[in-house]
């Protein structure tokens, strides 16, 4: 699926799809137009696909929101969404933010490929990813407070559920920027390698997923996602929940 007019494109190979912000002249800088087709390629993902792979084009992943365009006079633009009455701005922004939301999915893991600048919105899009490998080169930075905004793309839960509310307050309270090796150290990092060694980390990666049975992951996602919000005792029964699914469909039991 190709809309390279909206400066997103979709490639699917067997179970894996990749995403790829192609707007390398603007460092892929983000639109509205490009979150609405970010949604749509939630609902065309092939039901085999397992894992999701979103990168950037050239030498950034993703510089943020395209000011050119939330700046401009017309639809989608700062002065539009001000005009709405409050619940109506309120719905418009929970449309952007599926463009991000459906990277958690819970049959897929996906995995943000970071080159190069991941700024606000890229940032944000880095965090809506399961897993996220970091070139050497990328620069972090939750930069809405810099132009007066908020992080509003289902960013910031993500942020504090993988450094904590003070590191998390600080990050987009200040807005700096932070290398990969501070990235790594405090837990966005999935694992930073050598720019050269992106795209086949990544694959790798991809590959080492899809070697193992889909549901025991699926289950096994879910697992690790529920349980911040669950007991010891709630999720110890969620996983014997899980491995008696898991033991009734290997034996043939399952209804």
């Amino acid at each position: 699926m190709t809309t390279e007019a909206t400066g997103v494109r979709l490639d699917c190979d067997g179970p894996v799809a990749t995403v790829t912000l192609c707007r390398p002249d603007v460092l892929n800088a983000q639109t509205p137009a490009m979150w609405r087709a970010l949604s749509e390629f939630s609902r065309a993902l092939p039901g085999d696909v397992r894992v999701v792979i979103l990168r950037g084009e050239g030498r950034a992943f993703s510089a943020g929101l395209d000011l050119s365009v939330a700046g401009a006079s017309g639809p989608d633009s700062f002065a539009d969404l001000a005009a709405l009455p409050e619940s109506e701005c309120a719905d418009r922004i929970a449309v952007y933010q599926s463009a991000f939301t459906w990277l958690h999915r819970p049959d897929i893991i996906s995995i943000a490929a970071v080159q190069g600048h991941a700024i606000g919105a890229g940032f944000q899009l880095a965090l809506a990813c399961d897993l996220r490998v970091l070139a050497t080169d990328a620069k972090l930075s939750m930069a809405e407070a810099t132009i007066g905004l908020v992080p509003d793309l289902a960013g910031t839960k993500r942020l504090v559920e993988l450094v904590g509310y003070a590191r998390a307050l600080e990050i987009c309270a200040t807005g700096r920027r932070m290398d990969a090796a501070e990235a790594d150290r405090i837990g966005l990092a999935t694992v930073v390698v050598p720019n050269a060694e992106l795209d086949d980390t990544v694959r790798d990666l991809a590959a080492g997923l899809l070697a193992n049975n889909r549901n025991a992951v699926v289950e096994i996602k879910a697992l690790l996602t529920g349980a911040a919000g669950r007991s010891h005792a709630e999720q110890q029964r969620a996983e014997r929940e899980a491995q008696t699914r898991r033991l009734r469909d290997l034996t043939g039991r399952g209804e």
